[in-house]
């Protein structure tokens, strides 16, 4: 399991991205020498964890809890394979394009050392948006990668370091629930009713992903049942 390379964006203008600034650092691409990692603080405020990155709408991406997103060459390979076009390292915006790893198997709360000092927690898995689907120029992009459920990692920074090409990936930390980043994301996207599994993840789950959960299942637990009324037992 490696790290075939680190990838950075730089901000660009273009017509297609909803962000205040018009801008966007989507088209990353792979970094030359050694690359610092760092948590860059809360939603909002801070971009993203890699130094020289760019994220140029903090409302939806970047912070602690969206530092760093991996995703699998392998998983890079496939999608060659079925859109019939190449997609180097860091098409699909990744920080990180990773060998050998199972990203969307990853539990929620698993742990990575890469390299000599980083280590990372995966935290959820990345929805699609306008800007990532405008970027590609696919037809049905979004329910097309939705409907894949290989979305890729999102991972907060827990020690921070230095990482580059090559480097890599120990799993130094398997939570004991079955939460994966494709579960998760099947929760949020296509089979809601996985909602109330993900609460096993616990507080290594992404903030708003945790709160979504938590609503769905109070909201379920107060819906009236057949035959009863709200909260009763149905008698």
């Amino acid at each position: 399991m490696k790290l075939l390379t680190v990838n950075l964006g730089r901000a660009e203008a273009v017509g297609w991205t909803d962000a205040p600034s018009g801008t966007t650092g989507i088209h990353k691409r792979p970094a030359d020498g050694l690359v610092r990692v760092v948590a860059p603080g809360p939603k909002g405020v801070g971009a993203s964890g890699l130094v020289g990155d760019a994220v140029c709408d903090t409302r939806h991406h970047g912070g602690d809890d969206q530092a760093v997103y991996a995703f699998a060459r392998e998983d890079l390979d496939d999608w060659e394979r079925e859109l019939g076009r190449t997609l180097p390292n860091g098409a699909f915006g990744e920080n990180l394009t990773t060998l050998g790893l199972d990203v969307n198997g990853a539990l929620i709360g698993e742990r990575w050392r890469i390299g000599a000092d980083l280590v990372l927690e995966v935290t959820c898995g990345r929805i699609p948006c306008r800007t990532f689907a405008d970027s590609l120029g696919e037809k049905g992009w979004v329910r097309r990668f939705t409907r894949r459920a290989a979305p890729g990692a999102y991972l907060r920074v827990i020690e921070p370091g230095e990482i580059r090409a090559g480097d890599a990936v120990e799993i130094v930390h398997r939570p004991s629930h079955d939460v994966t980043v494709s579960v998760q994301f099947r929760s949020e996207t296509t089979e809601r009713e996985l909602l109330p599994r993900v609460l096993a993840a616990g507080d290594a789950l992404h903030p708003e992903a945790l709160a979504a959960a938590r609503k769905y299942v109070t909201r379920q637990s107060s819906a009236p049942k057949p035959g009863g009324r709200p909260g009763s037992a149905g008698h």
